[in-house]
């Protein structure tokens, strides 16, 4: 009988479970900015010596998910990954309103992400924390592009993760990840001061310290003017594509979120490579 470390039985293994998380994903990256919404409404109301709003519990698990706009109640078997979108079209089976396909992306970049981590890594500890490194980049990349968070409940985790991590010396080892989520957060906080200094206003958020950290922490500090040069580059690039095709306007801030989240990604797989290839 095949082993469970044997590819043959790990990769399909985690393109499912990639693919049941993706599922998952999509309600964190609905739902979690909601709840903060909520939460910070609620300490506005303690502050004005208000009781907070009464509401219905809300949070990853309750209530039920649910088409937003007739309320059906999404079934188990609607909600199986990929397969269920594809099965109703691509529309609510009660009222036939379009569902976005970012559902099924989420989903399948989820799983493609746990296959190409098992893949490189393997199917052992190191690959599984691979996994949960690049499922919660994935998650703030979305939350980051809809509302422009990044919120303390995913990149702090995170950064923990990276260090626990490496304290068993998965990915490097522990002295580079301590300076390294040193160093990421440090390195951002001085770009945000300088900004502000010579243009009087804000030109990013302090998630995006605690993201880069994040990175410092699971690769290193090595890997810290790699992330920022890629993560700068595909974010001029993306920046420079929505506003010649989609005509966004250049005042709007563009999130730096997503673009880390990328660099992170590829530095992960191809960092070590990449950099000795720059030394070269």
């Amino acid at each position: 009988m095949a082993s469970l470390l044997d590819p043959a039985v790990a990769l399909p293994a985690a393109a499912v479970i990639g693919l049941c998380v993706g599922s998952f994903l999509n309600v964190v990256i609905h739902r979690l900015p909601k709840m903060m919404e909520r939460g910070w409404a609620d300490q506005c109301a303690e502050l004005a010596g208000r009781e907070p709003e009464a509401k219905p519990r809300y949070n990853l698990m309750v209530p039920r998910s649910a088409c937003p706009a007739c309320g059906h109640a999404i079934t188990a078997i609607e909600n199986v990954p990929v397969v269920s979108w594809l099965a109703l079209r691509g529309r609510c089976r009660a009222c036939k309103a379009p569902i976005s396909p970012r559902y099924p992306v989420v989903e399948l970049v989820a799983g493609a992400l746990a296959v190409a981590a098992v893949w490189q890594f393997g199917a052992g500890w190191k690959g599984l924390a691979a996994c949960a490194f690049l499922w919660t980049l994935l998650a703030l990349a979305f939350i980051d592009a809809d509302t422009q968070l990044l919120p303390d409940d995913l990149t702090l985790p995170l950064l923990w993760g990276g260090l626990v991590a490496n304290l068993f010396g998965l990915f490097v080892p522990l002295a580079s990840a301590v300076v390294g989520a040193m160093a990421g957060y440090l390195v951002l906080w001085a770009v945000y001061w300088l900004f502000k200094l010579v243009r009087g206003k804000e030109g990013m958020g302090y998630g995006d310290f605690k993201l880069l950290a994040a990175l410092g922490a699971w690769l290193g500090w090595p890997m810290l003017p790699q992330i920022v040069l890629v993560s700068s580059v595909l974010g001029a690039v993306g920046g420079i594509l929505m506003i010649v095709l989609e005509g966004r306007d250049k005042a709007v801030p563009l999130p730096y979120g997503p673009w880390l989240a990328g660099a992170g990604a590829v530095a992960l797989f191809f960092g070590p490579a990449i950099n000795a290839m720059y030394l070269r």
